[in-house]
């Protein structure tokens, strides 16, 4: 059974910076991907990001870019989310989902990635 954790959300404030990780357990890591998603207050979920474990290719939500960056760890079957300069619309639920299927360019589409961590609160307040 894929198991998927995610660890690493906080209280921060305004400017700060977190790292969160995303353990994945279950099954080989190799050719996976992984995105990871976020559900603010009453916000509807939304794509953060994306890489790929084979070649490390990541992209991220126009919004995000240049403030978070996604690596992985091979080694370590773990995947992380590095987030500088946040805001308070940062604040969410931050969820990390697993695919080993054909992704095509489906990056953000939730029903692309069948597995599912059980999420990690950020919150960012002053």
């Amino acid at each position: 059974e894929v198991q998927l954790v995610e660890s690493g959300g906080a209280l921060v404030q305004p400017g700060g910076s977190l790292t969160l990780s995303c353990v994945v357990s279950g099954r080989s890591f190799t050719d996976g991907y992984i995105a990871w998603f976020r559900q603010g207050p009453g916000k509807e979920r939304e794509g953060v990001s994306f890489i790929a474990e084979n070649n490390g290719f990541a992209i991220h939500q126009d919004s995000m870019k240049g403030r978070f960056t996604t690596s992985i760890d091979n080694t370590k079957n773990t995947v992380y989310l590095r987030m500088t300069r946040l805001q308070f619309e940062d604040t969410a639920v931050y969820y990390c989902a697993a695919s080993w299927g054909f992704i095509g360019n489906r990056f953000f589409d939730a029903d692309t990635f069948p597995h599912w961590g059980q999420g990690t609160q950020v919150t960012v307040s002053s």
